[in-house]
């Protein structure tokens, strides 16, 4: 990750919320597209268990990418949530939104990018891009998930 080009903040609950209900709203549009990042620059310096390739493969080996990815970012909650991302190098584009789930009881870190494209050019279709959707490489704890209800149980989280 590139942290010196991002700027990080917390949204209010309401906002994540709002974000996902229009996230799942977009994902049941016949119009959406995904964009899956499944081979980033950042990878060739990485352990390959901690690749968007590697991962897919691991979690979904007999599933189609899009389909997996549609339902996945659809099961997403406000508890889910970690952070959202200014990236300074794009900054006319939109925040792109953190989150970690638990698969197979490995954390995973999931980042995303909602675009409404403009509906004259592209009759109103909305793009999701997927930078990130691998294994976490440092372990979740419940004070990563700021809007996690019972801080107390863990929701298989560490």
């Amino acid at each position: 990750m590139r942290q010196e080009a991002e700027i990080k903040r917390i949204e209010s609950e309401l906002e994540v919320q709002t974000y996902l209900d229009r996230l799942k709203y977009v994902l049941q549009s016949n119009s959406v597209r995904i964009n899956f990042q499944k081979n980033r620059f950042v990878d060739r310096n990485r352990s390959k268990k901690f690749t968007n390739r590697y991962t897919m493969a691991t979690l979904f080996p007999d599933e189609d990418e899009v389909e997996v990815l549609k339902r996945e970012l659809a099961n997403l909650t406000v508890e889910d949530y970690l952070e959202s991302v200014k990236d300074i190098q794009f900054p006319k584009k939109s925040e792109l939104r953190v989150f970690g789930k638990k698969y197979s009881g490995e954390d995973v870190y999931i980042k995303i990018r909602v675009e409404l494209l403009d509906t004259v050019a592209a009759s109103g279709s909305s793009f999701v891009f997927v930078m990130s959707f691998h294994f976490a490489e440092k372990k979740f704890n419940v004070g990563d998930f700021p809007y996690m209800k019972d801080r107390g149980e863990t929701n298989g989280r560490n």
